[in-house]
């Protein structure tokens, strides 16, 4: 089931990609053509009428660019490598964001790098991870609060069944004891939240950076997610009015958007990745169905007509088709998240754990359970999962 997962995920992503690269070509190529197409024309008009040489302007065009590298620019930009300019930096490295308008051009800053960035990225992934249970305790807690409170306004839930139903003892009458918030609730709010600091910090860069809101916007989406292109870099200009609030708040922006971002991707993950296991159902049920009519032609005759009940032991195709609700709620939901809240006196760490577990349909495999490890969330699973099968192998 993983092979096929991962075949069939690395083949959608192949198609992604190849769709993407013919939209930005159509899109941004013709654009390309015309620029170079105009440079090449203002080249050769500097170089008649100030007399100059193709090859020596050429030289001189790149001595600025391997100025570039230590940030020398033609606008009077602030210094790269001061104090703030360096924690500026050191930030951009660890949250892998990259914009690489600064970059290290000594050989012992490269070497620090690699040592630097190796720990300092670990670290930071690992505080996103931390972040995110955090954040999915509280929305969990928030939306169980307002179930609760509805329930209460249309007479379903008593104060006493909040009483039982906050315990430890309940049993399967208790309200609430079925009642699970939706991942599809949850990337909703993410997205929301994501949206809100982007667009408060648009508008403050609007001002500040003097770019369009949009434009602004565009620069949000691309450091928020740790693309980091680097064609718009925030705080790069040498005065600003309130220049400390500034630098202040455009770490902010980036710090809440970052881990919004993080948080919103690794539940999109879990979405993508259910969607994967409710195709490959629908590809199995066909093959079920493919196989069973053919096992039917093959072998009727006046003895064994078509229309044969299968014996106690064997498996149906309704029986196989069935499993494609495995996973779901009885609302008819694709994905919730199983048992999200168990009590009020849940554990992070258990929260972590049902939220992957609700990614496979069900239950962890019992040998993860015996050896202490927990599935995670984004880049942790993966490595607790590999520990999870090694240490049976052993």
């Amino acid at each position: 089931m993983r092979q096929r997962r991962l075949g069939l995920l690395a083949t959608l992503i192949l198609l992604y990609l190849l769709c993407g690269a013919a939209v930005f070509s159509a899109i941004e190529h013709p654009t390309e053509l015309r620029a170079k197409k105009l440079w090449t024309q203002h080249l050769r008009n500097f170089t008649e009428t100030h007399g100059i040489s193709g090859e020596d302007l050429k030289a001189f065009l790149r001595t600025y660019e391997e100025a570039n590298v230590y940030g020398i620019r033609v606008d009077a930009l602030r210094p790269r490598w001061d104090f703030p300019g360096a924690f500026y930096f050191v930030g951009t490295v660890v949250s892998t964001i990259g914009f690489g308008m600064t970059t290290p051009a000594t050989i012992g800053g490269k070497i620090f790098l690699i040592f630097y960035g190796l720990i300092g990225c670990a670290a930071t992934i690992l505080f996103f991870n931390l972040f995110l249970e955090r954040i999915i305790t509280m929305l969990a807690y928030i939306m169980r609060w307002f179930h609760e409170r509805q329930l209460r306004r249309t007479g379903v839930l008593m104060p006493s069944d909040h009483r039982r139903d906050s315990g430890t003892s309940g049993g399967e009458s208790d309200s609430l004891e079925g009642w699970k918030p939706s991942v599809y609730y949850v990337m909703l709010i993410l997205g929301v939240a994501a949206l809100l600091i982007a667009c408060c910090a648009s508008a403050m860069y609007t001002v500040m950076e003097e770019w369009g809101y949009f434009e602004s916007l565009y620069f949000c989406f691309v450091a928020f997610s740790t693309i980091g292109f680097g064609d718009l870099v925030s705080g790069q200009k040498e005065y600003y009015v309130n220049q400390g609030a500034y630098r202040f708040g455009n770490c902010l922006f980036i710090l809440m958007g970052v881990c919004c971002i993080y948080s919103l991707f690794n539940v999109i993950s879990i979405i993508i990745k259910q969607t994967l296991n409710w195709i490959l159902k629908k590809l199995d049920c066909r093959c079920c169905r493919h196989c069973r009519r053919k096992h039917l032609r093959h072998h009727r005759n006046a003895v064994n007509p078509a229309q044969i009940k299968s014996r106690r032991n064997d498996v149906s195709v309704d029986t196989v088709c069935d499993s494609e609700t495995e996973g779901r709620r009885m609302s008819g939901e694709m994905i919730s998240v199983k048992d999200f809240i168990a009590s009020n006196k849940v554990s992070l760490a258990i929260m972590q754990k049902q939220l992957y577990e609700t990614a496979n349909g069900g239950p962890r495999q019992s040998y993860a359970r015996h050896n202490g490890f927990s599935g995670g969330i984004g880049a942790l699973a993966i490595m607790n999962n590999r520990l999870a099968e090694t240490s049976v192998d052993r």
